[in-house]
């Protein structure tokens, strides 16, 4: 009898330690229902927290503009355009259908207005006048749109124009869109100044006044939703990239194909709040943190800082402790003096695997000394060894 007892309690023991597990693993399965595709991300690591058909190819209907807005972003930052140039529509935008800011043929507009017209109102025509402005016609800027996201690392991809709207061909995947949205939340943060703003207006103090109206109602009814984009068509369903910053952390969800509105947002909603509630984000070094300092007189100024250009971070597990953190550094001393923004990779490795690699910069803005420079410095210091004051 007593060995029985000891039995049933080790069952018992058995079944308490495994039901929370189970239960876990149930409340997982449970988050993407209604969506037919679903992805749960941090941007800074990658990471892919849950996952529902993430690699099933479908069409995303708006979350198209999201690449649209990286290219946007990308000539920016290369002085191709700025906010205050103006860009001027063409024969293409009339008739197109679905939202829109109802742009004349030869209607001249800002690119912050057209910028805000897509981040907010989601406005097809908006999209066509950026592409033709930066590809010269919709279909080269769809090959730059394919580039780009092959460069982001996205496997199954294919855009055929820059807004969505139903074309043959043209499709991605949960996983690639929450790829593209990270990129763009990391590398051009300034896209939430206007994705998280709910209403607006283009064409202010004129007779063409325009409201512009979020279709993602979730940064106006949740704290910490910013961004990024709503879509829809009939062939697509309802889709949702959403982005929380919350506690410090930020996380991407993405619903693709979902039957409406609401179970949309709630699904998006559901996946954020749990990567809120269940991880945490731990930064391991920081962007611009020094990684080696080296004094050589071969280059002007001859103290410089190897810096990285990216912020490296771990996701785990809430109440887990880290694991242990290695690192590798190569210098490509050939590049410095050419190159200062690439001189060498800072590899990370968490738990014995590659967790990133990071690009080094210099921090000072260095060149080769001259001959001249070269020889006052070895002169100071035979000054400075022999005593002799200066």
């Amino acid at each position: 009898m007593k060995k029985i007892i000891q039995i049933v309690l080790f069952l018992v023991l058995i079944l308490v330690i495994a039901l929370p597990q189970a239960g876990a693993e149930e409340e997982e399965q449970e988050l993407a229902v209604d969506a037919r595709s679903a992805i749960l991300m941090e941007p800074t690591t990658l990471e892919v927290i849950y996952e529902k058909n993430p690699d099933e190819k479908l069409a995303p209907a708006s979350l198209t503009k999201i690449m649209t807005l990286i290219l946007v972003y990308e000539a920016l930052e290369k002085g191709l355009i700025s906010k205050d140039t103006v860009l001027t529509a063409s024969e293409s935008v009339r008739g197109i259908e679905g939202t829109r800011i109802f742009l004349d043929v030869g209607e001249r507009m800002k690119v912050e207005d057209l910028l805000k017209s897509i981040a907010i109102g989601s406005a097809n025509d908006a999209a066509v006048v950026f592409a033709e402005a930066l590809g010269g016609n919709v279909a080269n800027f769809a090959k730059m749109m394919n580039r780009k996201a092959e460069q982001i690392g996205c496997r199954n991809t294919s855009f055929k124009n820059p807004n969505g709207l139903p074309a043959e061909g043209h499709y991605t995947t949960a996983r690639d869109v929450a790829l593209m949205a990270s990129y763009l939340v990391n590398k051009y943060p300034d896209v939430l100044n206007y994705t998280k703003v709910y209403e607006d207006y283009v064409r202010e103090n004129t007779e063409k006044r325009f409201w512009l109206v979020n279709t993602n109602k979730l940064v106006k009814f949740v704290e910490g939703v910013d961004g990024l984009k709503t879509g829809w068509t009939p062939e697509a369903g309802h889709c949702l990239c959403a982005t929380m910053k919350k506690n410090g952390m930020r996380f991407v969800a993405v619903v693709m194909n979902c039957s409406n509105n609401e179970r949309r947002n709630a699904e998006a909603l559901a996946l954020l709040n749990y990567a809120v509630a269940n991880y945490n984000v731990v930064p391991l070094f920081k962007r611009g943190e020094v990684v080696k300092t080296y004094e050589d007189v071969s280059f002007y100024p001859k103290y410089y800082h190897i810096v990285l250009t990216e912020d490296v971070n771990v996701l785990s597990r809430k109440g887990e402790p880290l694991k242990k953190v290695a690192t590798e550094i190569a210098i490509d001393y050939d590049n410095l003096a050419y190159d200062n923004k690439k001189v060498g990779t800072f590899k990370v490795y968490y738990d014995g695997k590659i967790l990133k690699e990071v690009q080094l910069a210099v921090r000072e803005e260095i060149k080769r000394a001259s001959y001249f420079n070269i020889l006052c410095e070895v002169l100071k210091e035979i000054f400075l060894v022999s005593g002799i004051k200066t």
